[in-house]
């Protein structure tokens, strides 16, 4: 089984024309991501064809789900034009917008995660700024590499896309049902939590691995919820100890301020909830791998 993404999923690209959006519609096709179109305004009625398989492109999302029953996008449209992009899925009622774009005003991505919120939750927001979701085997919608693991029994939730890649080739020999990339901005639409509930109601889904950055409070909400909620062992490490306080490290959202929001304070609370934690990303294989004896 896999969470929010399965091998059942249709998916279409907003911005499949563009050079990102095409580059990688060809690697979720090779990853077997069933892409059944993609979105340009403008371009409608035109097909692209991508070694042997050959795309519609229509003009606007609710043409693209009339006409193919796709329930997930993938967006690939520079930041300008993002808000406008995700709010078109949202009210066409698509299950699963995954954000790729970096560089989205917070203003912009604060309109559309409330216009989500706003429609009842018929549609669930994966991102900005972040690698997207991989479902081993199944689907991946997004920018994961495909090739770095395969299905398996752990989840994984995660703010940074590069510790992602790590983890899942570590324990690439057990492998994952389902990799969450929620992103590091300072507001997402999928959260941490989100990822543990549904892992958690995953029955196939057996340990999870959760990973977060300095900034915010994310991580102690979670670890909080997961000492209340969450039954299956968790291991967590948090990116950024050596980050000096007032300067964002590399993601807008990963910044100290006021002396809050640093790796040792969110691990230190993580480590309270049950969650087994570590100093060194390179351990977190090795605990995931005793938490799961």
């Amino acid at each position: 089984m896999a969470v929010w993404l399965t091998k059942d999923s249709k998916v279409i690209v907003q911005g499949m024309t563009g050079a990102e959006g095409s580059k990688h519609t060809r690697r979720m096709l090779a990853a077997g991501t069933t892409i059944v179109g993609g979105v340009t305004p403008g371009k409608g009625g035109q097909q692209v064809e991508f070694e042997g398989v050959r795309l519609p492109v229509f003009g606007d999302v609710a043409s693209a789900l009339a006409a193919t029953g796709a329930d997930v996008s993938v967006v690939f449209v520079p930041p300008k034009f993002a808000k406008a992009a995700v709010i078109e899925a949202i009210d066409a009622r698509v299950g699963l917008v995954v954000v790729i774009t970096e560089g989205i005003p917070v203003h912009d991505t604060t309109a559309f995660v409330a216009r989500a919120l706003a429609s009842g939750g018929t549609t669930r927001i994966v991102g900005p700024n972040c690698p997207g979701i991989a479902s081993p085997g199944a689907s991946n919608a997004g920018i994961i590499p495909a090739d770095i693991t395969g299905p398996g029994r752990i989840g994984l939730v995660s703010k940074s896309g590069t510790l992602t890649y790590q983890m899942m080739y570590e324990l690439r020999d057990i492998g994952f049902s389902t990799c969450i990339g929620i992103g590091g901005d300072p507001v997402s639409g999928t959260t941490h939590i989100d990822a543990l509930a549904a892992f958690e109601a995953d029955p196939e889904t057996d340990a999870i691995v959760m990973i977060g950055e300095i900034g915010g409070d994310a991580e102690e909400r979670a670890a909080e919820f997961s000492a209340a909620n969450v039954s299956k062992p968790v291991v967590g490490y948090i990116a950024g100890f050596t980050a000096p306080p007032g300067k964002t490290m590399g993601h807008a959202g990963a910044i100290i301020s006021g002396g809050k929001g640093t790796a040792d304070e969110k691990l230190a609370v993580m480590e309270e909830c049950g969650i087994k934690v570590t100093r060194n990303p390179a351990e977190m294989g090795k605990l995931m791998r005793s938490a799961l004896k």
